[in-house]
């Protein structure tokens, strides 16, 4: 076991609880039916909505001594988070994707980082991860992932089990639903939440495909995630529309799917009829083994 995962038992919850947007009509890859399965109440008939790209966000991060990095890719519009202590450079990216590899790198050896760590929400469908080859370029690295996700990682994580980096820490929460693997990853001062595919800005993901269930996501959002304090900030895996950053307290009162009763949300998820994402017969068994197949 990597020293830098601790199993703990889980701690009980504390009650109190850019980018670029393709939505021009000749060039969109994610049409108006990839915004209807995150955003139930987005219309379309209107101009295309038009956001300036970006690489990453150098947000601020409350927490005494992080470094804290939001970073983008635009295809598949996927957010990669990069965490590291400022003394001892320790660091852990999460969801990092192939195509943006050589910016993470770049990015790293900019600020001198010794990345430990390079995590995965769940097993994605829409990219490809670059943690196989970011092992390759970087060596001591390590890959993780859940246990439940059925994919390759040098560690498999579960409920409770901590990433140490530093001072600092990422606790695993299981919130399957969107998958059997999906976990949130909260920072031990609980201010932010990196929800993966789970939790979406006024979203959530689909439960259509891949151990998908409804009920399961329902369940895993209100009771393990939604039990976080309401200034939380919620980072999520995806956004399409330009959002970078949510918290709990918003997504409990204005998330338009999980402020519906459980069969309401049921009702909702399994009538979306969306047709598959566009790389998932590629990008499923590349993520099984940590992104190396085929390349």
């Amino acid at each position: 076991m990597c020293s830098v995962i601790n199993r703990v038992r889980p701690l009980q919850r504390a009650l109190a609880g850019t980018l670029r947007l393709r939505l021009d009509t000749e060039s969109s890859r994610y049409p108006a039916t990839q915004n209807r399965r995150l955003y139930p109440d987005f219309k379309t008939g209107v101009g295309p909505l038009r956001v300036f790209s970006r690489s990453y966000c150098a947000r601020v991060a409350l927490t005494d001594g992080l470094l804290f990095r939001q970073l983008f890719e635009p295809e598949s519009c996927t957010y990669t988070y990069l965490l590291a202590d400022t003394d001892t450079k320790e660091a852990v990216i999460i969801d990092p994707v192939l195509e943006t590899l050589d910016r993470d790198l770049q990015l790293i050896k900019e600020l001198e980082l010794n990345l430990l760590v390079a995590v995965n929400t769940h097993c994605h469908a829409d990219h490809i991860t670059s943690t196989g080859l970011m092992k390759k370029a970087l060596p001591g690295l390590k890959s993780a992932i859940s246990k439940h996700s059925g994919a390759r990682a040098d560690i498999h994580v579960v409920e409770g089990d901590e990433i140490t980096f530093g001072r600092h820490t990422l606790s695993v929460r299981e919130t399957p639903g969107h998958t059997d693997g999906c976990m949130t990853l909260v920072t031990g001062d609980q201010k932010m939440a990196f929800t993966g595919d789970a939790l979406l800005i006024r979203g959530c993901g689909r439960t259509d495909f891949q151990q998908g269930c409804a009920r399961k996501l329902y369940e895993s959002i209100h009771k393990k995630i939604f039990d976080l304090p309401n200034h939380c900030f919620v980072y999520p895996a995806h956004d399409y529309l330009g959002q970078t950053v949510s918290t709990i307290g918003e997504e409990r009162k204005f998330n338009p799917r999980l402020t519906k009763t459980l069969e309401d949300f049921v009702d909702i998820m399994n009538n979306l009829n969306l047709p598959k994402p566009n790389k998932i017969d590629i990008s499923v068994p590349a993520n099984l083994v940590c992104g190396l197949h085929g390349i």
